[in-house]
């Protein structure tokens, strides 16, 4: 029975040390992508992996115990910023001493469109009452059954699809433009509105594919490169929310946070995971909030399960017009404008395939 535990014990070691190291692969093909995602989980089972190896495997426990010993470094590195340990990137700021109207509540949720218990998403707005509602993965019936709440709201904007790829951006705030458009990929709505809360600033809302069997990452990589262009052009402070459909510690996410010159709260905190909402211990931080420095936030939140497969996000940030106090977004490289060239172009070449 020991040697088949052994034998078990040295397959699950190698098929950890390899998915590790297929994550460190640059590409865009799903099924090397899907390993950014389980990064924690996977470190988890290196460190049982490695220590019953050196209990249990003393022929084996210098080559296997070495591989997951490097091959955890590795995963730790990639998740170490959204661990309690790390310093914080963002302080929240409990003394904003902000003019009335300078300050807002944020709620972003994807519903998930086959869940059809209305009422609970319809009672967490109703509680929250957020200034800015973002909701992803809704289709006409999940509009209609949310407009007693969406009445409160003078300006909307959304695009109701079955295809789960549905938008739905409500507001209080002044809005000066709003509208829903196209960024990579057809039927996958993203939102581009400016709002003022006593200076003007910019939402970006994204809702990108995520890798799966047959749909490999090309189109959401270019969605989000492009939106953190857009955000490093704009003049004005920038907020970005939504389902990215990737998690904050992949190649991608990070290079949208400094080409965008975004700040994370989430840093030196913890996850904030998201997905899936039923099984905390594979929790993925898949649903984001950044902001430019000209932001500050009072709290950040991931709410009760209303019934989707994701959490709710919420957020109240103030906007203060000068860069915050400590906080300076990590700068973009040449070697990240590179970056975002080359997706760009891979995502070219494969639409004209």
């Amino acid at each position: 029975m020991k040697t088949y535990a052994i034998y078990a014990l040295r397959v699950v070691a190698a098929l950890l040390i390899l998915v590790t190291g297929l994550s460190i692969v640059e590409s865009n093909e799903w099924w090397i992508r899907i390993w950014d995602f389980p990064r924690a989980q996977i470190l988890g089972g290196l460190i049982v992996a490695g220590g019953l190896s050196l209990w249990l495997d003393r022929r084996a426990w210098r080559w296997l115990g070495l591989g997951c010993a490097l091959a955890s470094a590795w995963q730790l590195y990639r998740i170490f910023p959204y661990t309690p340990l790390a310093p914080t990137e963002l302080a929240f700021a409990d003394d904003v001493s902000a003019r009335d109207g300078q300050c807002f509540s944020v709620l972003s949720l994807n519903v998930l469109q086959t869940n059809r218990d209305y009422d609970r998403t319809a009672r967490l707005i109703d509680r929250v009452r957020p200034d800015i509602l973002l909701l992803m993965e809704t289709d006409a019936r999940w509009a209609q059954a949310l407009a007693p709440q969406l009445r409160r709201y003078p300006h909307r904007i959304d695009r109701p699809l079955d295809n789960t790829y549905g938008i739905l951006f409500a507001t209080r705030l002044p809005m000066q433009s709003g509208r829903v458009e196209t960024i990579a990929e057809r039927d996958t709505p993203s939102i581009d509105a400016v709002l003022s809360a006593g200076t003007p600033f910019r939402i970006i809302a994204l809702h990108p594919r995520p890798p799966l069997p047959g749909q490999d990452t090309h189109a959401r990589d270019a969605e989000i490169a492009i939106a953190a262009r857009r955000a490093a052009r704009t003049r004005i402070p920038v907020l970005a929310m939504g389902d990215f459909n990737d998690v904050a510690w992949s190649h991608t996410s990070r290079l949208f946070k400094r080409v965008g010159g975004y700040l994370d709260a989430r840093i030196g905190r913890g996850t904030y995971a998201t997905f899936p909402a039923h099984v905390p211990l594979l929790g993925w931080p898949l649903d984001h909030l950044f902001v430019t420095p000209e932001f500050r936030v009072r709290t950040l939140d991931v709410l009760e399960d209303v019934g989707s497969d994701h959490l709710p996000i919420h957020a109240r940030v103030c906007l203060t017009g000068a860069a915050t106090p400590g906080g300076a977004p990590d700068p973009a490289s040449k070697e990240d404008r590179r970056d975002v060239k080359e997706i760009l172009q891979e995502y070219r070449d494969e639409r004209t395939e």
